[in-house]
């Protein structure tokens, strides 16, 4: 989903209601075209499933990188151990392979907890920004809802 659409979509509801002819007695109720706000929200309300479905691809996409990290942190360590092994004909040369392996295993580890805690990093980041986005989008539905029903109590 486009953000700017949902946010025109918005200013539209917004121009919709700030343009309506003031209620003689009481400058904040307006007189809007109840169709017009409704069809609006409905079009908002159409566009939150896109949000949703962009989050959750998000999300998977942060599960396929983790799996991905995971799987390349088992390979190194098991490519460590593979050598570790072929080359322990002695002591010294064991100690040597094991020092290796064992330097290699805390790069893969760190590499891979750097890719997660930057995919978990920006997973958080956009879901912030969709959670920003529905919180504004709920507040002005509520506010154009709360103008509407100020009117109709007249």
């Amino acid at each position: 989903m486009d953000d700017t659409n949902v946010y025109e979509l918005l200013d539209a509801l917004s121009n919709l209601i700030d343009g309506g002819k003031p209620v003689l007695g009481n400058r904040d109720k307006r007189q809007i075209d109840a169709g017009e706000a409704l069809d609006i929200i409905d079009v908002i309300r159409q566009e939150f499933p896109e949000e949703i479905d962009a989050a959750k691809k998000i999300l998977r996409q942060q599960e396929e990188i983790l799996a991905d990290a995971e799987m390349e942190g088992n390979r190194i360590i098991e490519d460590a151990r593979n050598q570790a092994l072929v080359i322990a004909s002695e002591q010294e040369v064991n100690r040597i392979a094991s020092s290796q392996a064992e330097q290699i295993m805390r790069e893969a580890r760190e590499a891979e907890r750097q890719t997660r805690s930057g995919a978990e990093e920006y997973a958080d980041g956009v879901l912030a920004h969709a959670q920003n986005t529905l919180e504004t989008l709920l507040d002005n539905i509520n506010r154009s809802r709360e103008r509407l029903n100020n009117r109709g109590v007249r």
